[in-house]
């Protein structure tokens, strides 16, 4: 393995001979399919909460907690499967997940109560949390430098269509069949997964002398300031932050728990999570721009569905349908990008993914009230295919410079990074989308005095469509009135957030003069 120089990054190579068995082909498609299953059930939940909560009889507060209590139990295992994959190998640490996820997943579909359900989905969280840095660590331990820039497009087009695919899925199986079928379509594909990777996975042995002197304190400290700031982050703007007592007190639970955790990072023997490869700057670079991808990611995933369900009243399987123009555009973006990787710096790749994903938002910054499946087309096609390179490119620079003993440790971190870039763009945004839509209403209702020509013809033009209600026909007409100023407000507040995104990425383009150049494959 070549040594970096200070001008030059080199990816590194597991092995001298660029062959790779059949077979760890095959386990490695298995074990993203795995990674799919987890990625695809954060998204898939969210397009049939309203069919869960009648369900369950659930209240409209309880609801958030369906996905609060998965991802706040996701975001404690993903930095724990570093250790996790080094002290009981891939191998015991991927069959096991995967297996506790199925079972998971079945009790999740027999839950009969709200409370039930939050704790399964918990547990679902916890314990699907490794597979995902599995795949990253496998991909970049297994398989040689000539053959990354393949392995690495198969796993951008994994980690970018489950988010996408979600609404889609979700929306079918609950209007085809039952809410219930979100959860059992893991069953079979779950049995498939455990037992492959029981059979094939043999790459790696497990070192149990890790697990002496294990690091009590840090993991204590890790599950505060990691769950407590994931339930800031989901309830923080439902809640307008340091105005509810239970937010401040995640906010101060957070605190105390990360002066803990970094202290045992940086001054235990065996620290639950190794902080180190931060030190490496295309790594600390490339998860900066992991996070970001997150906050595209996950943020359009969440904000066209709102739009498309608040503004144009599109059902789950509508908004499903507009959405998958986005899948569509990843998927055919995947074998370009794969052959990019080949020929050009792939700091330049980086930036011409985010110069598109920002050409994308302007565009939607456009945004009216009449826009849908049409319309959105190519905001969703320039932001398919620019996430798919980006991921293509920043998945090599982050991890293909490392050596393979730091892969599971750094594959864990960096899946943290992109999960809490998902984590704080949606806070920001709801945030965001809440004090933006109180901007433009008030400024909206300013233009709205009595004696304007305008509001007077509406209000009596509506009045005289409320004739029938008699004497409510006055009160029914400034109902109308007021919903419409409201829907204005509100697609003004998303063209903010578009615009916001755009300036986002347009500034992340500055730090790839600090990324090292990685040797060309």
């Amino acid at each position: 393995m070549n040594t970096p120089t200070a001008n030059n990054a080199t990816i590194a190579t597991p092995g001298k001979v660029d062959y790779v068995e059949p077979r760890y082909y095959f386990t490695f498609f298995t074990m993203c399919f795995a990674m799919f299953m987890v990625i695809l059930d954060i998204q898939v939940v969210s397009a049939s909460l309203t069919q869960i909560q009648a369900g369950l009889s659930a209240s409209t507060d309880e609801l958030p907690w369906i996905q609060t209590s998965y991802l706040i139990a996701k975001v404690i295992s993903v930095p724990l499967s570093g250790f996790l994959l080094r002290a009981f190998s891939t191998r015991y640490t991927f069959t096991f997940s995967a297996a506790a996820f199925t079972v998971m997943s079945i009790m999740c579909a027999t839950a009969t109560t709200m409370n039930e359900m939050i704790f399964w989905r918990a547990l679902q969280g916890f314990v699907g949390g490794p597979l995902v840095p599995a795949v990253f660590a496998t991909a970049f331990t297994i398989f040689p430098r000539s053959k990354q820039y393949l392995i690495g497009s198969i796993i951008a087009i994994v980690a970018t269509l489950g988010p996408t695919l979600g609404p889609t899925i979700g929306g079918y199986l609950t209007e085809t069949f039952s809410w219930q079928w979100i959860f059992l379509v893991n069953i079979i594909p779950g049995i498939f997964v455990t037992i492959t990777g029981w059979r094939l996975i043999d790459f790696d042995k497990p070192n149990l002398k890790l697990l002496e002197g294990f690091d009590w304190p840090g993991l204590f400290g890790m599950a505060l300031f990691l769950g407590a700031l994931q339930y800031v982050l989901q309830e923080g703007p439902r809640e307008d932050w340091i105005e509810s007592g239970t937010v401040t007190a995640g906010m101060l639970i957070s605190g105390a728990g990360a002066c803990l955790f970094f202290w045992r990072a940086f001054n235990a023997a065996n620290p639950i999570v190794d902080l180190s490869a931060f030190r490496v700057r295309n790594f600390w670079t490339g998860a900066t721009f992991g996070f970001m991808i997150g906050v595209g990611l996950h943020g359009l995933t969440y904000l066209y569905p709102i739009y498309l369900a608040t503004v144009r009243d599109f059902s789950p399987l509508m908004i499903g349908t507009t959405m998958i123009v986005t899948g569509l555009a990843q998927l055919a973006t995947g074998p370009i990008a794969g052959r990019l990787v080949l020929i050009l710096d792939l700091r330049l790749l980086l930036g011409i993914s985010f110069a598109t994903f920002a050409l994308g938002t302007w565009q939607a910054s456009y945004i009216t009230n009449d826009w849908g499946f049409y319309e959105l087309i190519i905001p969703q096609i320039l932001r398919g295919s620019s996430i798919m390179l980006a991921l293509a490119a920043v998945n090599i620079i982050t991890l293909g410079t490392l050596p393979a003993e730091r892969l599971k440790n750094a594959s864990a971190l960096y899946t943290l990074m992109r999960n809490l870039g998902g984590a704080v763009g949606l806070a920001l945004i709801n945030t965001g989308l809440n004090n933006r839509l109180d901007l433009h209403l008030a400024r909206l209702n300013e233009q709205m005095s009595w004696g304007r020509y305008q509001v007077e013809e509406a209000l009596t033009r509506f009045t005289e469509s409320f004739a029938a209600l008699n004497s409510d026909a006055r009160l029914a007409a400034l109902k109308k009135l007021a919903g419409i100023v409201r829907q204005e407000a509100l697609v003004m507040a998303f063209a903010d957030l578009f615009l916001a995104l755009t300036a986002c990425f347009l500034i992340m383009l500055v730090l790839l003069l600090i990324m090292r150049r990685t040797e060309r494959y």
